[in-house]
């Protein structure tokens, strides 16, 4: 892909998840080799 920002669109569905702290990983690669990763707090309440 050409330089620039690109969105996806996702839903997450937290009906089978209990209330607290989560932990998810975005992850970027390009032909095989990882070029970004971050990980971010999720506070999910119920």
């Amino acid at each position: 892909m050409d330089e620039g920002m690109y969105e996806i669109e996702m839903e997450f569905d937290a009906r089978g998840l209990t209330g607290g702290v989560y932990f998810y990983r975005l992850s970027v690669s390009q032909d095989g080799i990882l070029r970004y990763t971050e990980t971010n707090k999720l506070l999910l309440m119920k």
